[in-house]
């Protein structure tokens, strides 16, 4: 099996709406997606481009993808980047694609001056002793909040 890794373009749009759908509901989560092809464009591909794609194929075949952008460490004084998304679909698994994805961005982040590369895994994602093996390591003393909707919409308003 040949594997490639490309940055996608806007051809791409399908293919990342595709993935996204297909991750959402390995985690099941698929209630929660309402990104469309309009505005993955707009905000993947626009004037201000908020996140980056990186596209694995395997034989000819969209095998997988990863979705990421920068972050700030205060206490690095440098970028990070950040994954959103990393999805290899079930037929390529257990092939080295994820590794792979994950070597790209490492590969980029050093490239960029990044200090580090973070990501959030589900707590029964079977990944994570995939995770561990490569030496990630847990934030497990890390709590996520997070405001959408009518409560971020009710925050904004009172200020």
């Amino acid at each position: 099996m040949k594997v490639a890794y490309r940055k996608a373009t806007k051809k791409d749009i399908p293919v990342i709406q595709r993935f996204i759908r297909e991750l959402a509901t390995y985690e099941k989560l698929e209630h929660e997606v309402v990104a469309t092809e309009e505005l993955l464009e707009k905000t993947l591909f626009g004037d201000r481009p908020y996140a980056e794609v990186i596209i694995a194929e395997a034989d000819k075949k969209e095998a997988g993808f990863v979705l990421f952008f920068h972050n700030y460490s205060t206490f690095l004084a440098r970028p990070g980047i950040y994954i959103e998304d990393l999805y290899v679909r079930p037929e390529y698994r257990g092939k080295g694609i994820g590794k792979g994805l994950l070597a790209r961005i490492s590969s980029l982040a050093l490239e960029r001056g990044c200090g580090r590369v973070e990501w959030w895994v589900l707590n029964w994602n079977p990944a994570r002793s995939f995770y561990d093996s490569i030496g990630a390591k847990a934030m497990d003393k890390w709590v996520v909040y997070r405001l959408t909707g009518d409560k971020l919409n009710k925050l904004a308003s009172s200020g």
